[in-house]
């Protein structure tokens, strides 16, 4: 159980067909453990296919639609990673919406491994300090971040980390920031 509790706190986990499935079991699994509520959003609706890395996981049951979701819901962001995942929701436009609105909103945003893409297409990457799957290193120092290959970077409410092994310090950094609440630094 985390040191820190979100007891009622409800968190949006966005992702798609193609994520890496245990780092969306992992964090889900800390959200509720610490006592907050996650919710699933997908581009579309029902089933979503699950990837240990390039092997076919579980299917989970998409709770809401993007489309249909609003951050003003919620009180967190996660973006769990895999290549495929990451690569569809980046160019999703309500994705993209709904994860700058956290921004906006001033709400915590935790993103792993490939997950930071996204980032990049909702325009919230400028100026921040980052870490990711170390082929995204390129692409978010050239959108403006500061990137370092470390466990888990936090800055003022968003959490990054770069691939599985990093999941437990995510985790706990993850619920940290949500407890912590809105953060003024967390601008888009």
């Amino acid at each position: 159980m985390s040191e820190h509790s979100i007891a009622g706190k409800k968190v949006a986990f966005l992702l798609t067909d193609g994520v890496e499935q245990v780092e969306l079991t992992s964090p889900w699994q800390a959200v509720k453990d610490a006592g907050g509520e996650p919710t699933l959003i997908a581009p579309k609706s029902g089933k979503l296919q699950g990837y240990d890395g390039t092997e076919k996981g579980d299917t989970f049951d998409v709770d809401l639609t993007v489309a249909d979701a609003n951050a003003s819901d919620f009180d967190a962001l996660v973006l769990p990673g895999g290549v495929v995942n990451a690569d569809h929701l980046r160019v999703d436009m309500d994705a993209q919406s709904f994860t700058r609105s956290f921004f906006e909103q001033h709400k915590p945003v935790a993103s792993i491994c490939h997950g930071p893409w996204l980032l990049i297409e909702a325009g919230v990457i400028r100026g921040r300090n980052v870490t990711s799957y170390f082929t995204l290193e390129t692409d978010l120092k050239n959108a403006g971040a500061n990137w370092t290959d470390q466990e888990v970077v936090v800055d003022q409410g968003l959490v990054t980390s770069r691939n599985p092994d990093d999941l437990p310090a995510f985790n706990s950094k993850l619920i940290e920031e949500i407890s912590e609440g809105q953060h003024a630094g967390q601008t888009a």
